[in-house]
């Protein structure tokens, strides 16, 4: 059985202490590929960087909606820095973009601005966009619905059964992780059940959201397997069926052969 980490962040500072000898070993623990997901213009090129060191990493490259606020002192060029990584041969999505009024890290009116404008970026560079979305369900959407942008994955998703739908309508996966192994997270089972298994992508978000039973310990994409023990439960299928196409999914939505 393979399975398919379609959001990781294996840039991040706590894997610096044993990060080559984990993603090595992953393909052995039955991790078929990793995207592994830029934030802002440094953690986009070390994505690339573990994309070139690793035959089964790949990368995409974005500014998320808390670093928003960069653009206001070098707008266009970051973007022109952005879209020069979006042409290397392992990226193949763009984000993670989005709006976040949870943290409220960036002022809201510099997030939607550059949410916009990062969403036209990746259309005209015809990629497949990673949406971040935070106490922000309906703006996201709207945004996203006015844009000619109909290939993406909504990330960690929260909100209701309603919602998902729309997106899986609109032409969008949702990203299902840990998140939906924890107790009391009712509304996000119900969004999985509603929709197919063609609009599920799995994801660790890795160093975060462990699932249970592993809940405070640093995330790995080794645990993606209870998040597809968790979906099969839901769904009524069995887990290699859910493995077998999400990952699909993935190669589907990413251009991935």
């Amino acid at each position: 059985m393979k399975i398919i980490d379609s959001h990781a962040h294996y840039d991040h500072k706590r894997f610096a202490s044993d990060r080559d000898e984990l993603l090595k070993a992953l393909p052995e623990n039955g991790v078929e590929m990793v995207i592994n997901i830029g934030c802002d213009l440094p953690s986009s090129k070390a994505s690339v960087k573990l994309a070139e060191a690793y035959n089964h990493v790949y990368a995409s490259v974005g500014v998320h909606p808390h670093d928003a606020k960069v653009f206001c002192e070098s707008g266009m060029e970051m973007v022109q820095e952005l879209a020069a990584l979006c042409a290397h041969e392992k990226v193949i999505g763009y984000g993670e973009i989005g709006l976040d009024f949870h943290y409220d890290f960036s002022p809201r009116d510099v997030q939607r601005e550059w949410f916009k404008k990062q969403l036209e970026l990746a259309y005209e560079l015809n990629m497949p966009v990673i949406i971040h979305s935070r106490d922000a369900h309906e703006e996201v959407f709207d945004i996203i619905k006015a844009s000619p942008v109909r290939r993406g994955v909504v990330h960690s998703f929260s909100g209701d059964k309603a919602l998902a739908l729309r997106y899986v309508d609109l032409g969008f996966y949702i990203g299902i992780g840990g998140v939906v192994t924890f107790d009391k997270t009712n509304t996000l089972q119900d969004a999985v059940a509603a929709i197919p298994l063609s609009g599920i992508l799995l994801e660790t978000d890795c160093p975060y959201l462990t699932p249970a039973p592993h809940r405070g310990k640093r995330n790995d994409s080794a645990y993606l397997s209870f998040v597809a023990e968790a979906v099969a439960k839901i769904k009524g299928e069995t887990v290699e069926t859910v493995c077998a196409q999400t990952g699909d999914n993935v190669k589907t939505l990413f251009g991935v052969d």
